[in-house]
């Protein structure tokens, strides 16, 4: 019988996911459907998580021709888990979200990830400890993906849904961010030109 060989080495499914355990993490990642963010979408409903985290990758794996020097593979896996947290608190969004909520989510998830199978909690503490300390270039690209896919979300839903502090808000937030290079930060100037015209045409009616 012939055994497949793996690139770490292993043997056969050793040291890999047990069908079981894949299927507990799935149902924990799907409570993500159902966990609506601030904004809406075109046709008028509340985003979920997950549908943000999508096409946060999407934005990842569509870009990932502009840099050539990073590991873009790490920068979607940045992106897929990077709101599984919201999976245990829900979403609150970052205008309101306090230090209290941050540390809880961060213990939940913890939590959850050491429960993991070892191979795949090292490889998640890992990844989140990278985006958490924003010192590689990997983590500085995908959370500048993740605040330019917020802004996109915005301009995208009906204006009527925007908060007061949006008009501004939507301005300056990630910001800093984008300054991680020169595509993101053009990227974000077409993000925001997008933004105003679509003040331009509320004001207008």
């Amino acid at each position: 019988m012939k055994h497949l060989v793996y690139a770490d080495g292993s043997i056969n499914g050793e040291n890999n996911m047990e069908q079981k355990d894949l299927l507990d993490i799935l149902h924990t990642a799907e409570r993500l459907k159902d966990t609506t963010r601030h904004s809406y979408t075109s046709g008028g409903r509340h985003e979920s998580v997950a549908e943000h985290s999508w096409r946060l990758s999407l934005m990842a794996f569509l870009i990932k021709d502009e840099y050539p020097g990073l590991d873009m593979d790490k920068v979607i896996k940045m992106c897929l888990i990077h709101d599984l947290g919201e999976a245990f608190t829900g979403d609150i969004p970052a205008f309101i979200k306090t230090d209290s909520d941050v540390r809880r989510e961060e213990m939940l998830l913890s939590s959850w990830v050491e429960s993991l199978p070892e191979k795949l909690s090292a490889e998640m503490h890992s990844l989140y400890s990278e985006m958490d300390a924003l010192e590689t270039d990997e983590a500085k690209l995908y959370k500048s993906l993740d605040k330019l896919e917020a802004l996109i979300q915005h301009n995208e839903a009906d204006i009527s849904t925007w908060s007061d502090n949006e008009y501004e808000l939507n301005f300056i937030y990630g910001a800093e961010n984008c300054r991680f290079s020169e595509y993101t930060e053009k990227f974000r100037a077409v993000v925001n030109e997008e933004c105003r015209e679509k003040i331009r045409r509320e004001k207008a009616q």
